[in-house]
Order: structure tokens, then sequence, then C-alpha cells
């Protein structure tokens, strides 16, 4: 398990990726070429993965992500000592916070 800030990085065997996720959308790649995990709503900086990768969204306002490796990937941030990554799947998930009477994903 991995932790950078308020991003979880948790390994995933290869037999509990659902069955849809190999031919579900991938995120987009930003402009840098990176796979951002989660973006800093003030700061502009992110929690990005660099390496060859694929980055799939399950459904839900808190979806978690599925991010795959092929090959292995660091996960940068601006703030954050980077984290080498072995190959393989992985699920991503964004900590929440409690805000009365409702839940909303930690903003930087």
């Amino acid at each position: 398990m991995y932790r950078q800030g308020d991003v979880l990085i948790v390994p995933v065997t290869e037999e509990a990726v659902p069955s849809h996720v190999p031919d579900a959308p991938k995120e987009p790649r930003d402009a840098r070429g990176r796979l951002v995990l989660a973006l800093g709503e003030v700061t502009g900086h992110a929690h990005a993965v660099l390496g060859r990768g694929e980055l799939v969204r399950e459904p839900g306002p808190f979806g978690p992500f599925l991010l795959h490796l092929p090959e292995g990937g660091r996960v940068v941030h601006e703030e954050h000592a980077a984290i080498t990554l072995p190959q393989g799947w992985f699920r991503v998930i964004r900590q929440r916070e409690y805000v009365p009477g409702s839940v909303r994903l930690v903003a930087d």
C-alpha cells in the first residue's frame, strides 16, 4: 500500500480487476504526458504517474481509479517525495472529508 498526501494506492491482483476494465474508456494524459490521479484545485499541483500505463475511472461521484502499470512507474507531486510503483494493477482512492450533510474529496 502506498500513500502520497490525500491519494492512497492499493495493489490489486489481476483476478480482482473487473472484467469491464480492459474495454472501459481510459483517462487522457495531461499536456505534460502524465496520468493525473488528483489535481490540486488551489495550487495547481498534481499527484501524477510517469511511465507507460492506463488509468480507468470507476463509476460514481467518488469512484476510485484503476491504474495499470505494465512496466511499473513513478508517482510524483511538487510537494511530496516520488513513489516508485512496481508493475501491476492498483486501486487509487482519494481521501474524503466529512462536511455536515455530505462528503467531499479533500481539496489541495
